[in-house]
């Protein structure tokens, strides 16, 4: 009699994008797998609510269309046919009191061409005037990493900072250029800036390398970004994975032969046996996790700070615009903010970027703003009724919208953004190594190399190909020799509750 080959077992302690991801990589590869979910749904910082009958994205709205890895996991999941652009990318940033075109040839607001940066009238004057500098100042020096505001603004001038550079970066981070990592946050900068003794002259040869017609720079679902992991966890779900929500993972010890994960309450604890797992949850998470068995990399996440951010979505009649916006929004650099006292660091005109919103009601216009930078907790403190107040207020303003919203909606999401700060390439490598020593144990998501979707796809399949080359190594098979079963009882896996 011949026995069945024992399948090896992976957990994914997160049901983020990342973890979803992993877990798919992790269930192709042949393996079974369990994704344990603290909260009582998957997709994280991704979600979709309705409003005023429209499907609006509370989180993230779209993935970069110019890196392959998110666009090539719809295609996986056969849904490349329903993948939709923006109507439009062009957009503002309100500089000196007025709403003015971001200049054509920046890279994420470093400029490459003076005479567009000059016609936006985004700069003063004297702003102006001190960009060209860089074209003659000797190089600055650069042995190790520095924030984004320290060499952008030798190079170029403070202003560039503050009115182009860090209001793009304010809407990936929501951090400061002035503890931003210039190496991790912009990294073809960064790389390219390392070649040349002039900035502007850098970023043209990133320019200039820049495929001629890349197409589309984003692209979403009609459904909204947000129902991206709902279609993972369907799919792993036919594979016969098992996704279980509202499952906290307390505690992470290595046995002989693999880890031990401690779920559930205090009082009544559940044991579950994995041959490796995949910790895809947030720094400060993952530290409490890894604490007792990597302290290492324990002590590094914890030192991975995170912005607190909301967005608020309303929904307004047509007719209370005096006129139908143009472009797909506009940035609020801190200045700005600082000098007219309001808190919106940025606004998208949902119905105008995405047409096939404006399709499924034209007499209606979605509006987004985002409120809360690193380090402004308080401002998030406030009721949902005073930010609703302040976006209404923001774009009153600078749009002259009157009247009421048809609906509203605050989503909050504290600690959702990672703080690239000076340092964090370093820091991340140290944790990758500390992790690497433990067999079987990989980590992934946007606390390490990115914090897109396609880089949080990326860094999910990276961390599943170092688990399944550990299952299929020599080394694991000897752990576990003997052993023809995956443990039950106190160690075997426990059913719980699937996504729909």
């Amino acid at each position: 009699m011949t026995t069945s080959p024992v399948v090896s077992h992976a957990v994914v302690v997160g049901a983020g994008i990342a973890g979803l991801a992993a877990a798919r990589a992790l269930a192709r590869g042949g393996v079974r797998v369990t994704v344990l979910e603290g909260s009582p749904q998957v997709g994280g910082k991704l979600r979709v609510g309705e409003i005023a009958g429209l499907p609006v994205d509370e989180g993230a709205e779209s993935m970069l269309a110019r890196r392959p890895e998110g666009l090539d996991l719809v295609r996986d999941l056969g849904r490349s046919g329903d993948l939709v652009n923006p109507g439009t990318t062009s957009s503002a940033i309100l500089s000196r009191g007025a709403l003015r075109r971001i200049p054509s040839g920046q890279v994420m607001g470093v400029p490459s061409d003076l005479r567009a940066l000059a016609s936006s009238q985004v700069l003063s004057p004297a702003g102006l005037a001190r960009v060209p500098l860089d074209l003659v100042l000797p190089g600055t020096p650069r042995d190790a990493d520095v924030s984004v505001a320290a060499f952008i603004g030798a190079r170029l001038g403070r202003e560039v900072v503050d009115r182009l550079v860090e209001p793009l970066l304010g809407g990936v981070y929501a951090g400061r250029a002035d503890e931003l990592s210039f190496e991790s946050t912009l990294p073809g900068v960064a790389t390219a800036a390392r070649g040349h003794r002039s900035l502007i002259t850098a970023v043209q040869g990133v320019r200039r390398a820049a495929p001629a017609n890349p197409g589309p720079v984003f692209a979403t679902l009609p459904g909204g970004l947000g129902t991206l992991p709902h279609l993972l966890a369907a799919d792993l779900d036919a594979a016969g994975a098992s996704v279980r929500t509202g499952t906290t993972v307390r505690e992470l010890r290595r046995r002989a032969d693999g880890w031990r994960l401690t779920l559930g309450p205090a009082r009544a604890p559940e044991y579950l046996d994995a041959d490796a797992v995949l910790v895809a949850v947030p720094a400060a998470p993952a530290s409490r996790l890894l604490g007792f068995e990597v302290p290492a990399a324990a002590r590094e996440l914890a030192g991975i700070e995170y912005a607190s951010m909301a967005i608020v979505t309303l929904v307004f009649p047509a007719a209370a615009f005096p006129r139908f916006p143009k472009g797909s929004g506009y940035l609020v650099p801190t200045v700005e903010n600082e000098a007219r006292g309001s808190d919106v660091k940025a606004v998208t005109f949902s119905s105008v970027k995405w047409p096939h919103l404006r399709e499924r009601d034209p007499a209606l216009i979605a509006v987004r703003a985002s409120i809360g930078r690193f380090g402004e907790e308080r401002t998030l403190q406030r009721t949902d009724e005073e930010l609703v107040a302040a976006a209404r207020a923001e774009l009153a303003g600078t749009c002259g919208v009157t009247g009421a919203p048809a609906a509203t909606r605050v989503s909050r999401w504290g600690g959702g953004l990672p703080q690239y700060t000076v340092g964090h390439a370093g820091r991340v490598a140290r944790i990758h190594a500390a992790v690497a020593r433990q067999p079987g144990l990989a980590v992934a998501g946007a606390a390490y190399e990115g914090v897109g979707v396609p880089a949080c796809v990326a860094s999910a399949h990276a961390a599943a190909a170092r688990v399944l080359d550990h299952l299929r190594s020599p080394e694991h098979a000897r752990a576990r020799e003997g052993a023809n079963h995956v443990s039950d009882g106190t160690g075997g896996q426990a059913e719980g509750p699937r996504t729909q």
